[in-house]
């Protein structure tokens, strides 16, 4: 077999691809192939998964192409920025995008249009609206989101999120709750999870949840998604956690125009952040390759023959480094992840420039101040000629 594209050498073996698909898989295959990328040394792994992005429309989204291509994250949850007034907006997100962007549906109809408040008018929470356009968009919608924080609902409390299982009940899709400040309390939250469903912001420090509620609703099946974002992720919680033996059970960035700038920056970055916690290596790959693609029930996520070729080559660099939570607290990673290249259906995803935050997201002034210094080294990058004479050819020689 002639493959389309092979990627020798690396660890934990060769992968072969052909037609957008991984053909072959082993520790020595056939050079045979129209493209050969030398990866020894390095790791393949699945592409990466991260189970709760903004990238549709609205003021928390942001381009997921600029980048997945130098983070190995070749699909992109987008986790709630769409409701059912503004499902079609993502859709056209999806369609343009280089990477997979499946979806959570907002209960709220009108999805993460503002900041916050989309659930304080339940008239927005409407359940049939809501099952007809999950029944009508099966190819984009893989579940329901709903946010319940103190901000996001108003007197409304939990409210929202029964209408939400009603919503996935009807149409057998789980649910994500996005959990943060009180009321509601956060055990009337957990206590109406069904098995499957998923609590995001898992290891926050503004809802701690640390309580014997957690431990029950886990044991039933509840799945823990850590969903870093802006405000969610607090080391002293995830470690007492994997104390407790409540562990997240995906790795996710909650990456938005807010959150991109810092804390969270990549997932690469947050998969480090675990580490820095006592995970293994390999625990945290899972956690952001098979383990996404389960809860969902997505394509991808293994490098099993058959599978989608969405593949990231990481060069795991032993050089301890400082990673910051939610709360500017700082702990140490062992290692940091590097992306070398990043493929979705066998393609390689070709370098592109990330936006600037909008004019609505905070920053700091050492941020506008880091932005403006990377700017200006892409400028004189660019602004220098590519080569000089000695790397030249030429190509259209005078006649003698």
């Amino acid at each position: 077999m002639t493959y389309d594209l092979l990627l020798a050498g690396g660890e934990p073996f060769d992968v072969g691809v052909t037609g957008g698909v991984i053909a072959a898989t082993g520790p020595s295959l056939s050079r045979d192939a129209r493209v050969v990328l030398d990866v020894s040394g390095l790791l393949v792994t699945p592409g990466l998964i991260d189970l709760h992005t903004h990238v549709g429309p609205g003021y928390w989204g942001l381009a997921p192409d600029p980048i997945a291509w130098h983070t190995g994250v070749t699909t992109w949850v987008d986790a709630g920025s769409a409701g059912a007034y503004t499902l079609d907006g993502l859709r056209h997100v999806a369609a343009a995008s280089a990477v997979n962007v499946p979806a959570l549906l907002n209960i709220s109809a009108v999805g993460l249009a503002g900041r916050t408040g989309e659930s304080r008018d339940l008239s927005n929470c409407d359940v049939p609206l809501a099952i007809d356009t999950v029944q009508a968009n099966r190819d984009l919608v893989h579940g329901l989101k709903v946010r319940i924080d103190r901000e996001t609902v108003g007197d409304n409390g939990v409210e929202p999120l029964r209408r939400g299982i009603a919503v996935g009940e009807a149409c057998d899709i789980p649910v994500m709750v996005h959990i943060g400040t009180t009321p509601p309390a956060l055990d009337d939250v957990l206590d109406l999870l069904r098995p499957g469903d998923i609590v995001t912001h898992s290891a926050s420090g503004l809802a701690s949840p640390l309580g014997p509620s957690v431990r029950a609703a886990v044991d039933r099946g509840v799945r823990l998604d850590i969903g870093h974002g802006s405000g969610a992720f607090a080391f002293d919680v995830l470690e007492r956690q994997l104390e407790l033996g409540l562990g997240p059970h995906t790795v996710s960035t909650d990456l938005h125009c807010r959150s991109v700038a810092g804390p969270v920056f990549d997932l690469p970055t947050t998969m480090a952040k675990l580490l820095a916690a006592g995970m293994s290596l390999a625990q945290v790959i899972d956690l952001a390759t098979a383990a996404p693609a389960r809860t969902l029930g997505l394509p991808g996520g293994t490098l099993a023959p058959g599978s989608p070729a969405d593949l990231a080559v990481f060069d795991v660099r032993d050089e301890p480094h400082e990673v910051v939570d939610s709360h500017r607290q700082t702990r140490t990673a062992p290692l940091r992840l590097v992306n070398v290249a990043t493929f979705v259906g066998g393609r390689l995803l070709p370098p592109a420039w990330p936006a600037d935050p909008p004019p609505w997201a905070p920053l700091t002034t050492a941020q506008r101040a880091a932005l403006a210094r990377r700017q200006q080294a892409l400028r004189d990058l660019l602004n220098a000629p590519l080569v000089g004479a000695d790397g030249l050819d030429e190509q259209f020689p005078r006649n003698p």
